[in-house]
C-alpha cells in the first residue's frame, strides 16, 4: 500500500520559515545506535564522517536555506536510559543546525499538550506521529486542520518558552 504522507525530506523541502518538532515520549523503539551506546560505545565526535547521517545533512541544508528548526522534548525526571542516550546524541542535531530544548514534565502540567509527537512546518502543516506502546512508529498523519494546528503550535510555543536550552540541561 502506498502512503499518501509526503516524506519528511519533501515536507522540509517545501518549508520556507520554520519547522518545529515536539517530542513527548520517554522512550522510542530501540535502534542499533542505542544498543551500541548501552554497550558503552561512544561516538568519535571529531570524526564527523563516522556519525554524520543523511538526516543531519538534510537538516543542515534546510537551515542553510534560512529555515529555523527547533526541537523541544518534554521528559520525565529522573530521565529514562533512552533519554540519557538522546541527550548524548543531540550533539549531532545541534551540529546540523537544530536548536534543542528540554522541559521537565513536572513543569508542563498546566500546558494543553497534544496526544502525539509532531512536526509543524511553517506554522500551517502538521506531520503527526502515531506510535505503538513500545515506541515504534505505526503511521504518520498529515493535517492542516486549523484547530489542530493552533493547539500544536501553541503547545510547542509554551513548551519552548519554559524549556531549558540543551547546553544547560543536565541529566
Amino acid at each position: 500500500m502506498l502512503s499518501s504522507v509526503p516524506s519528511f525530506a519533501d515536507l522540509l523541502g517545501r518549508c520556507h520559515r520554520s519547522a518545529v518538532h515536539l517530542e513527548l515520549r520517554d522512550s522510542y523503539a530501540p535502534t542499533d545506535r542505542f544498543a551500541a551506546w548501552q554497550r558503552g560505545e561512544r561516538i568519535e565526535w571529531d570524526d564527523r564522517d563516522s556519525w554524520w547521517h543523511p538526516y543531519d545533512q538534510l537538516i543542515s541544508d534546510t537551515v542553510a536555506r534560512g529555515v529555523a528548526i527547533r526541537r523541544a522534548r518534554v521528559v520525565s525526571e529522573p530521565v529514562s536510559e533512552y533519554i540519557r542516550w538522546e541527550h548524548y546524541v543531540t550533539r549531532a542535531n545541534i551540529t546540523a543546525g537544530e536548536n534543542v530544548r528540554w522541559l521537565p514534565r513536572r513543569r508542563a502540567t498546566d500546558i494543553p499538550l497534544p496526544g502525539n509527537d509532531f512536526w509543524l512546518f511553517d506554522g500551517t502543516l502538521l506531520r503527526v506521529h502515531h506510535f505503538s506502546g513500545d515506541g515504534a512508529v505505526v503511521e504518520d498523519e498529515i493535517t492542516d486542520d486549523p484547530k489542530t494546528v493552533k493547539l500544536c503550535s501553541s503547545a510547542f510555543q509554551e513548551v519552548w518558552e519554559r524549556a531549558v536550552p540543551h547546553h544547560l540541561y543536565e541529566i
